[in-house]
């Protein structure tokens, strides 16, 4: 786990809120909330959330409120900026990536594409 680069990537305290009450009702303190980007979704690329109590060598970890929030390499390169929110709406709850790379989103908010 890389810890020593300093990130471009955060998250808002509504997320470390949500994050910390779902890990609170799984009754373990190991988990960490993951987000990833895989190929997929209309417009290229789609965002995934997870908890997942494993850190791999090469994982960036970003602490905040309490809460990690973790990224693989792959990922990070188009997370880099970004910030991670928790959105309750019309379209129900969830995460939710406010990215200022992505050049095209479509109207689910969970796929994207980089120009």
């Amino acid at each position: 786990m890389d810890s020593s680069i300093e990130t471009l990537i955060g998250f808002s305290e509504a997320a470390a809120k949500k994050a910390r009450q779902l890990i609170e009702e799984e009754a373990n303190a190991s988990l960490n909330l993951r987000v990833f980007v895989t190929g997929g979704g209309c417009s290229g690329f789609e965002y995934g959330f997870t908890f997942d109590e494993d850190l791999e060598e090469d994982d960036t970890a970003i602490e905040q409120s309490g809460i990690r929030l973790v990224i693989d390499p792959l990922s990070y390169q188009y997370l880099a900026g970004a910030e991670v929110d928790f959105r309750e709406d019309l379209q129900g709850s969830r995460f939710v990536v406010n990215n200022p790379n992505a050049s095209v989103t479509c109207g689910c908010g969970n796929s994207f594409a980089i120009a």
